[in-house]
């Protein structure tokens, strides 16, 4: 292969490889107060140690189905953990009867469908939406 096909062909999977990156969108009602929200506000309320925006208003999180990729890629990016660890974590403080996960709905479409619909409700997508029914309050970069 000449010197330059070469350096064509690294550029062509550098750029792949970008692309293929996907970040990872926090969203909530249009209507919602909050703005922004930290990653530890969004731990906090993903992993059950907190029931309200840190405005004091109740929160909803929804979570997706468990073996979903953008599910992994979330609890990864927020948290450091992978599923396994995730559901561990659940599943101790399920038994003890601390609190409950977030209500996980079937697809990102649903989500999308019930954050809209709900001013309390705060989710996660895999796309930036398009919807001007939800504001993405956080953005999580997929980590590598």
């Amino acid at each position: 292969m000449r010197p330059r096909t070469r350096i064509f062909v690294a550029c062509q999977l550098l750029l792949a490889a970008a692309a293929a990156r996907a970040d990872l969108y926090v969203v909530v009602h249009a209507d919602n107060p909050v703005r922004q929200i930290s990653a530890k506000e969004t731990v906090d309320l993903f992993m059950g140690r907190k029931r309200s925006f840190p405005d004091g208003d109740h929160a909803l999180p929804f979570d997706l189905p468990r073996d979903s990729a953008a599910r992994a890629g979330f609890y990864r990016a927020l948290t450091g953990m992978d599923l396994a660890q995730i559901n561990s974590y659940w599943a101790r403080l399920m038994f003890s009867g601390q609190t409950m996960p977030p209500q996980p709905m079937p697809s990102e479409a649903a989500m999308l469908e019930v954050v809209k619909r709900n001013p309390g409700a705060i989710g996660y997508l895999s796309q930036e939406p398009a919807d001007k029914g939800v504001r993405v309050v956080l953005v999580l970069p997929e980590p590598r």
